[in-house]
């Protein structure tokens, strides 16, 4: 069974859904395709749903630097092993989706590591927006370049005035 609660965030509203035990899928308004939506009972208590969005709420102050939320996204063995190498990626810092091939030992699978991120579940708590190109442009994102962009000003880098490059 899927709950559904919908929470407000600076980057607009956000809906949770979740399991009893765990995280499933975190959508903002620019995902198209909500597929567990239709499937989730609201609620406004929830006990991981409520832990998922205090948690949020310090992130976006700047008071968490990492989650310590249960989370079971949903993918093929790859996608899975890349989203769990992306909460390898430390608060502050960025790979380049080269760097996550070579952690998942997939040294030449960049574009599959990054066709896995880009179909991420849990975006913000697995950070795929800490993923950047090679030579340090800000690439796709599946929430969108002004999410991707306001998450890493969030984590303290520096975004030059195209939102293409990190300085």
């Amino acid at each position: 069974m899927y709950f559904v609660k919908s929470i407000k965030s600076p980057l607009g509203k956000i809906d949770l859904v979740a399991t009893d035990e765990a995280l499933v899928a975190l959508y903002t308004k620019e995902d198209e395709h909500k597929p567990l939506l239709e499937k989730a009972i609201k609620v406004t208590e929830h006990l991981v749903l409520c832990s998922v969005e205090k948690q949020l709420d310090e992130y976006f102050k700047g008071q968490r630097t990492d989650f310590s939320i249960s989370v079971k996204p949903t993918g093929t063995n790859f996608q899975e092993s890349a989203w769990r190498a992306l909460q390898k990626i430390p608060f502050g810092k960025v790979w380049s989706y080269g760097e996550q091939a070579k952690f998942l030992k997939k040294p030449k699978a960049q574009r599959a590591v990054g066709g896995a991120n880009g179909k991420n579940p849990i975006p913000i708590i697995i950070p795929c927006h800490r993923v950047i190109g090679a030579t340090g442009k800000l690439t796709g994102f599946s929430g969108g370049m002004k999410m991707k962009i306001f998450l890493l000003k969030l984590e303290g880098h520096e975004v030059d005035h195209h939102g293409l490059k990190l300085i």
